[in-house]
């Protein structure tokens, strides 16, 4: 939980900001409607990611494929570089080191979204809180 609110303070907010922005741009242009929706998801982790985790849906569809591909060079490379430049500064603190881990393990989400659902660790890795 503190890991949460210090991670919403220092950077969680911004980044839930880019994606905001993302899905409202693709919701817009209603064709990427599917992206849009999986930045919506994404935001949300973006704000809160402690005690929770990304895991494959399983076998994906030709459509979610082509959907990540286009998204990696649209906009998945850019939020990916957003999170290693917001990882490095918490690394650099060291009391951030937790944070700057964690800014990293949401780069594979940033970069291909289709496909993904975010979990509860819990229901991940039983026995866990």
């Amino acid at each position: 939980m503190l890991l949460n609110v210090i991670w919403l303070v220092f950077g969680g907010i911004w980044l839930a900001a880019g994606y905001l922005l993302a899905g409202v741009i693709c919701c817009l242009l209603i064709v990427t409607i599917p992206f849009g929706i999986a930045s919506f998801r994404i935001a949300i982790y973006a704000l809160w990611p402690f005690g929770r985790t990304v895991v494959d849906r399983g076998r994906v569809g030709a459509f979610s494929t082509i959907g990540n591909v286009i998204w990696v060079l649209v906009a998945g490379i850019w939020i990916a570089i957003g999170h290693v430049l917001t990882a490095i500064p918490m690394f650099v603190s060291i009391i951030g080191i937790p944070l700057g881990i964690a800014n990293l393990k949401m780069i594979p989400i940033s970069l291909m979204p289709l496909g993904k659902e975010i979990v509860p660790s819990t229901h991940y890795f039983p026995g866990t809180r």
